[in-house]
């Protein structure tokens, strides 16, 4: 099993390769690849340094999975190339998430979209994956009509420049690179990504196409707002929930205590609840303040909180890998 990481010096590549050792998968040759500025530097993987080289020398290689963290632009230009060699793909930008003939996935929700000869698979955006692992299994059950959602973004989804912008203005240094058009300390910036014609960013565009894809929900209403916070790591999102059918809150609770991937942190009386805080480290998605909405039928209020880098990013690819793996592809 020959595996490569495409970005493996950025903050996704390097939780892809954390999250690689965590998961145990039997990986005989690792191919660490980064832009040619990177190349000849050493990164650490199961104790033993290994060179990062081009990505050009990685598709020469022909691994049997390539774990993509490089940007959209590089995700355009070299997935096919990964592809037409017998590569699985698993990309983590937004380049192929809209391509119909690339599933998105999240292994717990929707693998079965995923054939043989899909071998370009895009990772969906990480306020999107943490969402949808809290909705799919209420979805099922009770279908969803309408959703509003509201994200609160740590600086961590927006690289290494939201945290060097957090950090120096935290403590007083100048900020060469801003990562935001405005100070996030002390501050909450309702944008992420850039404005359309119609006054919504593409996150928020990203966050409404991507649910409806991986959940095959084409019907249900959407609208959001994104939102970046002074946290280092971490989402968290309030979502609102309008179904069709009617729901009691012990149903909600059953149904989300069994489903994988997610833990229960619902006892306001003891002030439990998920925090950004908490969640960091972890790849569980943590859902909590479960109440309903009593100004709609059938409505119901959740809060969801998840570590982007992990579960929003690096986990769901290398879980995305792992299931190649199992199915023998």
């Amino acid at each position: 099993m020959v595996i490569a990481v495409v970005g493996a010096t950025g903050l996704v590549g390097q939780m892809m390769l954390r999250v690689l050792e965590e998961q145990k998968l039997v990986i005989d040759k690792l191919i660490p690849a980064a832009s040619q500025k990177s190349v000849g530097k050493k990164v650490v993987f199961q104790g033993r340094e290994i060179a990062i080289c081009s990505v050009e020398e990685a598709i020469g290689m022909r691994p049997d999975i390539a774990l993509f963290s490089a940007g959209g632009s590089a995700s355009l230009k070299y997935a096919p190339l990964f592809a037409a060699v017998g590569t699985y793909v698993i990309d983590n930008s937004s380049a192929w998430r809209r391509d119909t003939d690339v599933p998105l996935v999240v292994p717990e929700i929707n693998f079965h979209a995923v054939q043989k000869h899909n071998h370009i698979i895009a990772n969906p955006n990480c306020s999107t994956i943490q969402m949808v692992m809290a909705i799919a299994p209420l979805h099922k059950r009770f279908n969803i009509k309408r959703l509003v959602i509201s994200t609160y973004q740590s600086v961590s989804g927006s690289g290494i420049k939201g945290i060097n912008q957090l950090s120096n203005e935290m403590t007083g240094l100048p900020v060469a690179e801003p990562a935001y058009p405005h100070p996030i300390s002390m501050n909450v910036i309702p944008h992420g990504g850039d404005f359309d014609s119609t006054g919504y960013t593409s996150e928020e565009i990203k966050l409404e196409f991507e649910t409806r894809k991986i959940m095959d929900a084409p019907a249900i209403a959407i609208t959001s707002t994104v939102v970046r916070v002074p946290v280092k790591g971490g989402h968290s999102m309030a979502v609102n929930l309008e179904f069709e059918k009617p729901y009691t809150i012990e149903e909600v609770n059953e149904i989300l205590g069994h489903s994988p991937g997610i833990s229960l942190v619902d006892v306001p009386a003891d002030n439990k609840y998920p925090m950004p805080l908490f969640a960091e480290g972890h790849d569980e998605v943590f859902v909590g303040r479960i109440r309903r909405d009593y100004s709609i039928e059938n409505g119901l209020n959740i809060w969801v909180t998840a570590d982007n880098l992990r579960k929003g990013a690096a986990t769901n690819a290398v879980q995305i890998a792992a299931h190649l793996i199992k199915n023998n592809y």
